[in-house]
């Protein structure tokens, strides 16, 4: 199978620095710092939400009593709020250690062979946050437009300081994801193999890693897959990650902090305006996975990828020469 892509500098640093394995050793290496990671990211948030639970005497009675369900009821309650949500959502700082530490200590890779390069590093960023909140835009606008969902005005439950903490917490948790999955994965994988093949393996990688969240549905899956190619293919034009980061932090913000939507599953309370999916519509609404789980969503990322396909590769120009510090 030939490249459908030119090799871009990430690439080929990478394979200067390491051959690339096998397959299957590929998809262990990955299983395995994906479990590291999930173990430091609870590290990270246990002591925070051991001590919240201990503010709540009804859930320490329950665990006392060993009313189980009871209990799994109202930490459940509990962990749905915002706070805690954000809390998750910084915790995947653990993610993006854990994956430079593996790729720079046991790959012996440079940090621009995960597409941190500094040249345009701030204007990627913005337009990144940009095209995402654009192109998340047009999908609810087809949702609007097709009768599937209603915008009901502001929200009541909209305030500024959380919603804040909410973008910095998604600026993380975006980063932390591409990282992981484009940066790290997709590059190892074509280090042996046509890049295509990356491209494949890392977004199917992807959309499993969300087979767990509340709603999922085959449209659900087939839209994180798409994603992830989506994803992949701005990651290999631009010659960066921080794009395609900015691009999957604002993606999942607007969803549920501006338009009030489930974000891949999940409800957040805060947020710009209260909207309400119509019922019978979940083949473009998405249902209760978000709209990430209906045809707006697939329409946006099948008309986005070919968009991207069609643009020039950018050469960062930092291929060669640079030696990090990090």
């Amino acid at each position: 199978m030939n490249n459908l892509f030119e090799v871009p500098a990430a690439i080929s640093q990478a394979k200067e620095s390491q051959k690339g394995m096998f397959i299957l050793w590929e998809i262990l290496a990955f299983i395995g710092v994906f479990l590291v990671s999930m173990i430091t990211e609870g590290i990270l948030i246990f002591p925070v939400e051991f001590f919240i639970q201990l503010k709540y005497p009804e859930i320490i009675s329950a665990a006392a009593s060993g009313d189980m369900n009871k209990y799994t009821e109202l930490l459940n309650q509990i962990m749905s709020e915002d706070i805690i949500v954000i809390l998750s959502l910084f915790s995947t700082m653990g993610i993006i250690l854990v994956t430079l530490l593996f790729c720079k200590l046991i790959q012996k890779r440079r940090m621009t062979s995960l597409g941190f390069v500094k040249k345009d590093m701030v204007k990627e960023y913005f337009v990144g946050l940009g095209f995402g909140f654009l192109l998340f835009t047009v999908a609810v606008l087809i949702c609007v437009l097709t009768g599937s969902m209603k915008f009901n005005g502001f929200s009541q439950n909209f305030s500024l300081g959380i919603f804040l903490l909410f973008l910095l917490g998604y600026m993380i948790q975006g980063m932390s994801e591409e990282v992981l999955c484009r940066g790290y994965f997709m590059v190892s994988v074509s280090r042996r193999y046509p890049i295509a093949v990356g491209i494949l393996a890392n977004s199917l990688s992807f959309a499993v890693l969300h087979l767990f969240n509340s709603g999922i549905s085959i449209l659900a899956f087939i839209n994180l897959v798409l994603f992830g190619v989506f994803a992949s293919v701005y990651f290999l034009k631009r010659g960066s990650i921080w794009g395609i980061a900015a691009f999957h932090s604002v993606w999942n913000l607007v969803q549920g902090n501006v338009y009030g939507v489930f974000v891949s599953g999940m409800e957040t309370h805060c947020s710009v305006f209260k909207t309400a999916m119509v019922e019978g519509r979940d083949i473009i609404n998405g249902g209760s996975f978000g709209l990430e789980g209906g045809l707006g969503v697939t329409i946006v990322f099948i008309v986005g990828i070919c968009i991207l396909y069609t643009r020039k590769t950018v050469d960062k120009g930092e291929s060669h020469g640079i030696e990090e510090n990090v």
